[in-house]
This record gives structure tokens, C-alpha cells and sequence, in this order.
């Protein structure tokens, strides 16, 4: 299988550096500065559990558009769409402008609409929903790190059967699911943390361990959770506790927090949310794909969200070189 990464950032780096590690066929489609670093260094690939591995540049065919992907009409090959949200619509129309009807495009991205608008953009291609659970760092632009653990959801299709065993040889176990709708609402709660971290400028599991960004966390969810109710959506598990039970765990005391939550805790020292990475690079985040989808969704329902609101204005409203911390976080979303 040829497997077209088409956003060669964090998450499409390590994904796709661990499949061409195993051998198999990988094009990377990046910003030029990104190919033009894989293109001289290749890709290094580690993790929090010690892996080492080194993919030459000659494995990689990095590119900065996919035109020049080299194509095969018999097998045109998988795309695995790594780019923002914001940016996922123009992204379908570029690969429904290149390869042909039916292409497969997995998106490898945060958030719940993704799918619908891959769809919306470019309906003849075959869009299929996945969720990455785990945080990815790069340190440099041709080195990937896993900073967290998780296996990789993706909805169960004839096409992800016939991938798992290369993603699995990959040290890229899937797990295949029915209703992946519900399993990207899991994994949205959890990144409600990504604009609190961005915010608090901590090392995630610095944050993790303040009660006060918590409890801010915690409301989100709450909210999220009351707006998911009235629609009918059951969000999946996708974290050690339930969906219901995390905005308790996360108001305990730090001491029985710690105890309890050992697996959430389980964090490289030094990884930051993509958030914070966009924030501190002056790029568009994914704010709307979070804060903002529970907001969309609360209006559709009638279900008031204020945190998840005042989370997304002050993220819109970020002035570089600022920081909140966990008590600011928590007046200013009316806590």
C-alpha cells in the first residue's frame, strides 16, 4: 500500500515515518521548510518507552504538494489526513483535484467534523473517521516523539481490515470501531485541555498536577457532557475512567488525583499540547474544532456553555508572550 501523508507535522511524521520504518510505501506532503529538513536528515522516530528508530531520506518521499506524489491509477494508494481542521476542506478538494474518485482519505485529525467535511468538499472520495489518541512532539522538524500512549481508532471498513496488519507490523496497533462519532466525542473531552495548557504555558503534566486548571477542565467537560445528553450522543471511552466520572477525578485533591490517574500522568516531562505549539508559533489553532464544536453544539440543543465560550474568545484573543494561570483560567470562564 502507498500511504500519502498529507500534512507532515507531528502526528503525520510519526505515523507515517513508523510505516516507511517497516518498509512499507510512504509519500510526506509538508511545508517546504519540513520536506526540505526530511529531505537532509530523513526521519527520527522515538518515544516515552524508549524506542530509537531512523527512517534515510531515501525511504521518505518528502514533497511540498501532492501533485507531485507519484501516482498509479491501479492503486492510488490511502491518503492520511494530518492537517488542521480549519484546513481540512481545502486539503479534500486538493486531493480530489489529483488522485481519482473513491481515493481513500483517513483523517488522523482532532475533532468531530472532519468526515462531514471531507464529504462536503469532495463527496467522490472515500472519507474514512479516525482518532489518534496519543500527544506527538517535534523537537526538530525531522525528529517525531510520542509523548503519551494510546492505539490508534478507526472505523471498521473493508480498506482499514486490509491495513491493520502493516499499521500493526508498524508498531501501530488499530483498533477498529462501529460508531466512531461517539469515539471522536471521547477523545474531544479530553482535548478540551489543549487550550488550558496553551494558556497555563506548562509542560502538560505540570499542568495536570494544579488543581486549579483541573477544575477548569473539569467544567468543560461538565458542559460538554450536558450538551452531548441533549443531543443523544454517548461518548465513547477512550481514556482509563469514563466519560462521566472525569470531571470528578479532575476536582480531587492533587494528592488522590495523582493516585488515581496515574495513566493520564504518564506523560513525557517536556510535552506541550499542539495548541500551544500553534499559539507560540503565531498560526491558526484548533480552538474552533473543540471549544467551538461543544459551543455549535450547545446552541443546537439550547444547552448553555459558557466556559467552552469564554475558552474559545480568550484563545482567539491570545497575545503572545502571556500566560494564565489556573485561578485567571477559572474567573474568566465564571468558575
Amino acid at each position: 500500500m502507498h500511504y500519502v501523508v498529507l500534512g507532515a507535522g507531528a502526528i503525520g511524521c510519526h505515523v507515517g515515518g513508523l510505516l516507511a520504518h517497516a518498509g512499507a510505501r510512504v509519500s510526506l506532503v509538508g511545508r517546504p521548510r519540513a520536506v526540505e529538513a526530511l529531505r537532509e536528515h530523513g526521519l527520527r522516530i522515538t518515544d516515552l518507552d524508549g524506542l530509537e528508530a531512523q527512517v534515510p531520506p531515501e525511504r521518505l518521499h518528502a514533497v511540498s504538494t501532492l501533485a507531485e506524489v507519484p501516482q498509479d491509477r491501479t492503486h492510488p494508494g490511502v491518503i492520511l489526513l494530518c492537517v488542521k481542521g480549519g484546513a481540512t476542506m481545502d486539503a479534500a478538494r486538493e486531493v480530489a483535484a489529483v488522485f481519482p474518485p473513491r481515493t481513500a482519505v483517513i483523517s488522523l485529525q482532532n475533532g468531530v467534523e472532519n468526515v462531514g467535511r471531507i464529504r462536503a468538499a469532495a463527496p467522490d472520495l472515500e472519507a474514512i473517521a479516525g482518532m489518534v489518541p496519543f500527544n506527538v512532539t517535534q523537537p526538530a522538524p525531522w525528529h517525531a516523539h510520542r509523548a503519551t500512549a494510546g492505539v490508534i481508532r478507526l472505523a471498521r471498513t473493508s480498506l482499514t481490515e486490509s491495513i491493520a496488519r502493516e499499521f500493526a507490523a508498524a508498531g501501530l496497533p488499530l483498533k477498529l470501531e462501529r460508531n466512531m462519532h461517539a469515539v471522536q466525542w471521547g477523545k474531544l473531552l479530553l482535548n478540551l485541555n489543549n487550550p488550558i495548557n496553551a494558556l497555563s504555558d506548562l509542560p502538560l503534566r505540570d499542568e495536570l498536577l494544579d488543581r486549579d486548571y483541573r477544575r477548569v477542565l473539569a467544567a468543560l467537560i461538565d458542559e460538554a457532557l450536558v450538551a452531548l445528553r441533549a443531543a443523544g450522543i454517548a461518548p465513547a471511552k477512550v481514556a482509563a475512567a469514563p466519560p462521566r466520572l472525569l470531571p470528578t477525578i479532575l476536582r480531587l485533591p492533587t494528592w488522590l488525583f495523582t493516585r488515581l490517574a496515574a495513566r493520564m500522568l504518564k506523560i513525557d516531562p517536556t510535552a506541550r499540547s499542539s495548541m500551544w505549539v500553534d499559539l507560540q508559533a503565531g498560526r491558526t489553532t484548533e480552538i474552533d474544532d473543540l471549544c467551538g464544536a461543544v459551543v455549535r453544539l450547545g446552541e443546537h440543543h439550547d444547552v448553555a456553555v459558557p466556559a467552552n465560550a469564554a475558552m474559545q474568545k480568550l484563545i482567539e484573543g491570545y497575545a503572545p508572550g502571556t500566560r494564565r494561570s489556573g485561578t485567571e483560567l477559572a474567573a474568566a470562564c465564571g468558575l
